[in-house]
């Protein structure tokens, strides 16, 4: 038997005494059963961050939704609702690194995801017939210093013609310009191969290693114009020593690289991830 449709509203807004109460009475008063519950205040700031998911009476999801937005409102919350019915599409930008590509297409077959990718974007050729063993169309834009622009638009086309509601950059080795972000205004997840704002730019495990960390890391972030600054979503790390190469830093953060980057993209699935200033509140 399918589950129950739910709704899950992210809110946050000025604290104030009885919030909790209020979003529970007004789901009550609709006949919603609550499923999940949970929140945080931010002590310095005074801010309430809340998640909430219920299962709706019967009826008009969509206009439960509108109802929702307008009630947080009247609280001075801005809230954000999403329905478990609807299945976001996303797109997955790639380059020649192959280790997140297969490891995010592998738990999309194994019903991981609350989404789904409908297309595999990359300027490089070498995972085009990988692409098509998923099922997935595979788009090669080549993207040189003198055609950026062109790139950039050729990749907006495509995105809009599937219909992509999120962007997976699965070490797509290319900076997206803040153009870019700003025509597409979808949320861009970004794994970055270090952890940051540690050994931020190209070759970190080379820099790791010169530097004899005892820890390296793996960062996923939403992408924003500053490079590498955005909100962090999820990090993790492992231990190194000194008998540690290079190779050995590699295999091990592309480890991290793949779990890390797989949480990131379930969490914002699930509609657990709120996007205060340039941090983020995970309801994990």
């Amino acid at each position: 038997m399918e589950p129950a449709a739910t709704l899950v509203a992210l809110l946050h807004g000025p604290d104030q005494p009885g919030l909790v109460a209020k979003t529970a009475s007004w789901i009550f008063a609709r006949r919603g059963n609550i499923l999940h519950a949970d929140q945080h205040r931010d002590m310095e700031a005074g801010e309430f961050f809340q998640r909430i998911e219920w299962v709706p009476s019967a009826g008009s999801a969509g206009a439960e939704i509108a109802e929702f937005n307008a009630f947080a409102a009247s609280l001075g919350m801005v809230a954000r609702v999403a329905s478990s019915a609807h299945r976001p599409k996303g797109a997955l930008f790639v380059s020649r690194a192959d280790h997140c590509f297969h490891d995010l297409l592998l738990r999309g077959v194994a019903g991981e995801f609350a989404g789904d990718f409908t297309c595999v974007i990359s300027n490089h050729p070498d995972l085009a017939e990988a692409a098509r063993h998923y099922g997935l169309p595979f788009h090669l834009v080549p993207v040189t210093a003198g055609d950026k622009a062109a790139a950039e638009a050729n990749q907006l086309r495509i995105l809009r013609e599937v219909g992509a509601e999120f962007v997976v950059l699965a070490r797509y080795m290319q900076v997206l310009s803040a153009e870019f972000l700003h025509a597409l205004d979808r949320p861009v997840i970004n794994i970055h191969h270090s952890f940051l704002p540690a050994f931020a730019g190209g070759r970190p495990y080379h820099q790791a290693h010169a530097r004899g960390v005892k820890l390296i890391g793996a960062s996923a972030h939403y992408a924003t114009a500053d490079l590498d600054e955005g909100p962090i979503i999820q990090q993790d790390v492992a231990r190194v020593t000194h008998r540690h190469s290079v190779e050995d830093l590699i295999r091990k953060g592309r480890d991290l690289e793949k779990s890390v980057l797989a949480q990131a993209v379930r969490w914002h699935l699930e509609n657990r991830i709120l996007i205060y200033g340039n941090k983020t509140v995970v309801f994990d």
